[in-house]
């Protein structure tokens, strides 16, 4: 019992800690003539996700918020982008990427790809003025996938039937229990050229791209940044000192700090996560110590 009131204690410490200190908690850093370095990394989702079972990757809320800081600090004149990433969701994707696209009316954006910078990344890189990548990075890929995993030959074989009850013809459409009809097939597919059409035309506007350009990406492949640059999807090959270089210039920076936007967890955050981890032991220990206790009267008799 002494364990328990030992980790509720601290628990109770911490919520009124963080409490008194949450007004102070956010207050930027006084820069001037600063680059913001914005890491987007992973997958774009609508959330953060370290889900070892599931997708894993950046918020489209948590990039927005590092990018809304950059904007509203008045020291920094420039931001890079570093991107990894291969993508993500579409409406997350195309948040960032409008939020990129008015960060860059105020400041200077460059975008930096390092290994990959496709599909959604890419997206949002075409959203910056400027677009760095390595010669071998891969870029590109603007196309829409949708796939599942269909099994019902495999059901069939064990004899498992799907029962099929809906209410809506096309309900189940992309159930995994049975095979797609012909009809079904093409109007998922007219639903994925709508969204690479939106994707594409959006692309095509920011990087000012001819329409031969857009035929030739239209496919959906990804490019080599060597390869992207000859296509117009990259204007410059390089790391991580040339995309500093470029936004200085284009943010008229002589000297400038550099300045990295990681995102970190709010105190809440960090506090919540130990509250989780803190009674799930909490429940641990209980169970151990009725067993122990149990233990100990079942030897008393």
């Amino acid at each position: 019992m002494k364990k328990i009131k030992t980790i509720i204690t601290t628990i109770v410490m911490l919520w009124l800690l963080s409490y008194f200190l949450s007004f102070g908690i956010g207050n930027e850093k006084v820069i001037d003539e600063g680059v913001a370095i914005i890491p987007i990394k992973g997958a774009i989702l609508p959330e953060d996700s370290n889900d070892i079972f599931g997708a894993s990757g950046m918020g489209s809320d948590t990039i927005m918020s590092s990018l809304k800081r950059a904007m509203d600090n008045d020291g920094i004149k420039a931001v890079v982008l570093e991107i990894n990433s291969p993508g993500g969701t579409v409406v997350a994707s195309r948040e960032v990427a409008n939020f990129v696209k008015a960060l860059s009316e105020e400041k200077p954006v460059v975008a930096w790809i390092r290994e990959v910078g496709a599909s959604g990344a890419y997206w949002i890189a075409s959203s910056s003025d400027y677009i760095i990548a390595d010669e071998l990075s891969i870029t590109g890929s603007v196309g829409v996938i949708s796939s599942y995993l269909e099994f019902s030959e495999l059901l069939e074989k064990y004899g498992v039937r799907y029962e099929r009850l809906v209410a809506g013809e096309l309900k189940d459409v992309g159930s995994p229990y049975r095979d797609l009809n012909d009809a079904e097939r093409k109007l998922m597919e007219s639903k994925l050229k709508k969204i690479q059409d939106v994707f594409l035309k959006e692309v095509s506007e920011n990087r000012k791209l001819t329409p031969s350009q857009v035929d030739e990406i239209r496919s959906g492949f990804f490019y080599l940044g060597i390869e992207a640059k000859e296509l117009g999807l990259v204007d410059d090959l390089g790391g991580r000192e040339l995309a500093i270089e470029k936004a200085k210039d284009l943010g008229k920076i002589e000297d400038g700090n550099i300045v990295e936007y990681k995102p970190k967890k709010s105190l809440i955050e960090l506090i919540e996560k130990f509250t989780n981890k803190a009674f799930f032991n909490l429940g641990r220990g209980i169970w151990a110590d009725l067993a122990i206790e149990n233990k100990l009267e079942i030897l008393a008799m």
